[in-house]
């Protein structure tokens, strides 16, 4: 079984020389099913609607794939985690400089609401500090990614324990009560499911950092 859990991800250097492959369907398949949604946030934060957002991502995976056979898996050159950043950013910048200039509010008559428009009420990507926000997306999409990946192989009432105990921030008692099931159980589904999610999180990590 552990070897098994093992080879479900493949390593950092495999997954890469996968990504290499544009005709690897599975290999591109995981790695958008993982990283869509961050790139996505990502990219909402900086104050891009659900349209552009979904451009952004489309763009990122589309210059991923184009110039991945250039990037040399070297901590001197920096991670994999940094490149994908820096691409994501270029192509958020290239989205707003696309959009139409913004033109100036027209004067209001007396008694027009003061509401201010909806284009001006858009954040400017330039004052967001991405790599903070890219640093604290990465990790919860790992988080979410680890999850998805565990929940078909570990035991689904330990899941649903929790799920509710620590995702959901429930009293040991609460979820206890609610599951008809002993305290210990609790405690033994946290402590299993953690242990879990942690190797998963791991294998994540090594794939793409």
């Amino acid at each position: 079984m552990r070897r098994r859990e093992e080879d479900s991800l493949p390593t950092r250097a495999s997954l890469l020389a996968r990504l290499k492959d544009r005709n690897d369907q599975v290999g591109w398949k995981d790695f958008f099913d993982t990283y869509w949604k961050l790139i996505y946030g990502v990219a909402i934060k900086s104050g891009l609607s659900d349209a552009e957002a979904q451009d952004v991502v489309q763009e990122t995976l589309i210059t991923v794939a184009r110039k991945i056979e250039q990037f040399k898996r070297d901590p001197a050159l920096g991670s994999f985690k940094g490149w994908l950043c820096t691409v994501t950013r270029s192509k958020i910048v290239d989205l707003v400089r696309k959009r139409p200039p913004v033109q100036a509010p027209r004067p209001r008559p007396a008694g027009e609401s003061e509401r201010t428009p909806t284009i001006e009420r858009v954040p400017d990507p330039a004052s967001l500090d991405l790599d903070a926000v890219w640093e604290a997306d990465w990790r919860k999409n790992l988080m979410d990614a680890a999850l998805e990946n565990i929940r078909p192989k570990v035991n689904p009432l330990h899941y649903q324990i929790f799920d509710l105990y620590v995702v959901k921030d429930w009293a040991a008692t609460d979820v206890a009560r609610t599951l008809k099931v002993n305290i210990g159980l609790v405690y033994l589904a946290k402590h299993r499911i953690a242990a879990a999610l942690k190797k998963e999180i791991e294998n994540l990590e090594v794939n793409l950092t």
